[in-house]
């Protein structure tokens, strides 16, 4: 793509509204933040608009969600024909909707740059989609100190209760823990899972209070504050990431921008994150697995130390410096013509 230098006039389009703390918004946010820094001029829209409109002066436009953001891409595409088009794709985009959705995948042919957000999401793609695809891993802010509880041995898990998390997952693991009359000052007998995030499904919230009821150990915050959520990754002994599906999580970053050791599903967008050897794995679904790693940490002090050692060597994920490095990367060259 030749053109203009920078600074590049960028439209940066989420489905996600200006209220929402779901991940895509978070990572709007964000990316626009590092790309005026950058020294482009950016304009975090949920849609490109149908109807012409100052939104129309910029040179590209970045959209989040191939799905989701299919309308704004043809409109945009329509009316700047001329005008480069960069797809970033989601977890749902990579591990389900490319699959069985058309308008995903037209987004994808439209595209003129495609970035995922784990190297792992690069082998759903075909060649040529390959071929102009960049990785972005995404940062996350230094984490506030936070002294663990002094009376539980705490767990946290960060996630909206939607299908794709599997987000009971960990309260599933507690049946496997029952209590042994260990002394009280064992770890294990200790045991709590503080859970954050928004019910989007109301079936699943139905089963988190249940939860609740049927085990003390378990306790769902509902949503909080992105800052609050941060200060119990930092203040839990570990973060539980159980997801069906990812497109490489933010929440990850976040742990490891805290050193907080995770205990994650295996599946591509985690592996892509923390890498094929990460010793703290469980089959994701699989509740039995997650509740012998948990038991694992509570009672290992040697392995816990590993893992926190492990996280040590993945700090430079969360630097904001490597995400706006990618992201440059991935923009360079992009300009006001194809």
């Amino acid at each position: 793509m030749k053109g203009r230098r920078v600074p590049l006039r960028i439209a940066l389009v989420t489905p996600a509204p200006p209220a929402s703390r779901a991940g895509n918004r978070n990572t709007a946010l964000r990316w626009a933040r590092l790309l005026r820094e950058l020294g482009h001029r950016v304009q975090v829209l949920t849609q490109w608009p149908a109807a012409a409109s100052r939104a129309g002066d910029v040179d590209l436009l970045l959209a989040l969600h191939a799905r989701r953001s299919h309308d704004s891409i043809m409109r945009f595409r329509e009316r700047h024909p001329q005008r480069p088009v960069v797809l970033a794709l989601t977890g749902t985009d990579i591990y389900r909707d490319l699959a069985q959705d058309a308008a995903a995948r037209h987004s994808l042919r439209v595209a003129d740059r495609l970035i995922v957000l784990q190297p792992c999401a690069l082998d759903e793609l075909r060649p040529r989609e390959r071929a102009k695809a960049h990785v972005v891993l995404q940062s996350a802010p230094a984490a506030p100190a936070a002294e663990p509880l002094a009376r539980s041995f705490e767990l946290c898990v960060i996630g909206h209760l939607r299908w794709e998390k599997d987000p009971l997952c960990a309260a599933r693991a507690l049946a496997h823990l029952a209590p042994t009359g260990a002394a009280a000052d064992r770890p294990l007998a200790r045991l709590r899972i503080t859970h954050a995030g928004r019910a989007l499904d109301a079936q699943l919230e139905k089963q988190a209070l249940a939860a609740m009821q049927a085990d003390p150990r378990y306790r769902w915050l509902g949503e909080v504050a992105p800052a609050r959520a941060r200060r119990l990754i930092a203040r839990a002994q570990a973060m539980i990431i159980s997801s069906r599906l990812e497109g490489g999580a933010n929440v990850v970053s976040e742990a490891i921008a805290s050193g907080t050791p995770v205990l994650a599903s295996r599946i591509p967008g985690n592996v892509g994150l923390l890498g094929a050897d990460w010793p703290a794995y469980f089959p994701a679904e699989d509740d039995g697995a997650l509740a012998e790693l948990i038991r694992r940490f509570a009672t290992e002090p040697a392995w816990r130390r590993s893992l926190r050692s492990a996280m040590r060597r993945l700090a430079w994920i969360a630097a904001p410096a490597q995400e706006r490095a990618s992201l440059a990367a991935a923009l360079a060259g992009c300009a006001g013509t194809r």
